[in-house]
């Protein structure tokens, strides 16, 4: 398995997304600006992966804290600018938490020990993640029969967290467990991370993978070449909605009409039970010109008006089931949730 994100001699390096499938290039993040920035323009993304960058961001920063500044004020200064980077994913909040946590545990102690805690946490959820993935595929395959072809949305695999995959986690599992999974990959518009990124990680796992456009999705389900919809998420409130790539709600509703089961797979610290409801998650509005252009070539008028959600909102009548590490929940969401969040 390629490695996502890792330190490495003091710096956080990372694959390139952007420039995939065409060039595997690795990015050294030399300060935690730097990981910010890779954050917002993409060149690390997925929910999962976002929150071991800023968990190590924070670490980077810290450890490059100049002598005399006041630790206190820094610590919030880089936790304040990782925190501005991308809104939606609940996994960054999530890890900025638990940096906080141990920043505070370890308040009174020298700062040598402090940033080298830090950068024991940052490691810790990174290596966390990687099992978390394999936990949820363990328990996806179950929903999984031998022979099926399992239709996905942008990327939720390796690429998305620190390894393994949580959509693709499960697909993974599948495939090790039968041999004889098939997947239909939607290109995602407007970044085609699943043309680009997911057909790059299956092919490299010799999976079988389809190539669709997004808006072939329904026809494939119409026609019976699709058994099963899993995908992953970004933020998942207490009642089951689920915000994900956008064009996921267009195909879970396709999913219902057509009588087939629609998955979510990801893990615990994805769910914010301080929301109630799909309504409260704040949804990322891009640049225009992710729409206008494909790479560097346009395809609309320079000047016409764009809408760049990144994100929609899928509610959670659509969700047949949400698969986590500790387990399968089922509907009603906010009881099997819950349930869950307990047994964590």
């Amino acid at each position: 398995m390629f490695p996502t994100i890792q330190w490495k001699d003091g710096c956080v390096v990372m694959i390139d997304q952007r420039k995939l499938p065409g060039d595997e290039v690795y990015l050294e993040c030399r300060d935690y600006e730097q990981v910010a920035q890779a954050i917002e323009t993409m060149v690390i993304r997925g929910a999962p992966a976002i929150g071991v960058a800023v968990a190590y961001g924070l670490a980077l920063g810290m450890s490059r804290q100049s002598p005399g500044e006041d630790s206190e004020r820094e610590f919030e200064r880089i936790y304040r600018r990782l925190e501005r980077t991308r809104p939606t994913a609940r996994n960054l909040f999530w890890a900025l938490e638990e940096m906080k946590a141990d920043w505070d545990r370890t308040r009174g102690s020298e700062l040598s020990d402090r940033r080298q805690s830090l950068l024991k946490m940052a490691q810790r959820i990174d290596v966390e993640d990687v099992e978390t993935c394999r936990r949820i595929g363990a328990w996806g395959k179950s929903l999984i029969k031998s022979g099926q072809t399992i239709l996905t949305h942008c990327n939720a695999g390796a690429l998305a967290t620190a390894g393994y995959g949580t959509a693709l986690g499960v697909v993974r599992a599948a495939f090790a467990e039968y041999g004889n999974i098939r997947v239909y990959a939607d290109e995602t518009r407007p970044l085609l991370q699943g043309a680009r990124l997911t057909c790059w990680e299956l092919e490299k796992d010799g999976i079988p993978v389809v190539q669709i456009t997004d808006n072939m999705a329904g026809w494939f389900m119409q026609k019976g070449e699709i058994s099963v919809v899993v995908t992953g998420a970004d933020r998942i409130t207490a009642n089951g909605d689920t915000a994900n790539k956008i064009g996921t709600y267009s195909v879970a509703v396709l999913a219902r009409e057509n009588g087939i089961p629609f998955y979510i797979a990801a893990p615990m610290n994805t769910i914010d039970f301080s929301l109630e409801q799909g309504d409260q998650i704040p949804i990322e509005e891009r640049s225009p010109d992710e729409v206008r252009k494909v790479g560097a070539c346009a395809i609309s008028p320079e000047k016409v008006a764009v809408r760049n959600p990144a994100f929609d909102v899928t509610p959670a009548k659509f969700i047949h089931a949400i698969i986590t590490e500790f387990g399968i929940a089922y509907p009603p969401f906010d009881v099997s949730l819950q349930d869950l969040k307990n047994k964590a």
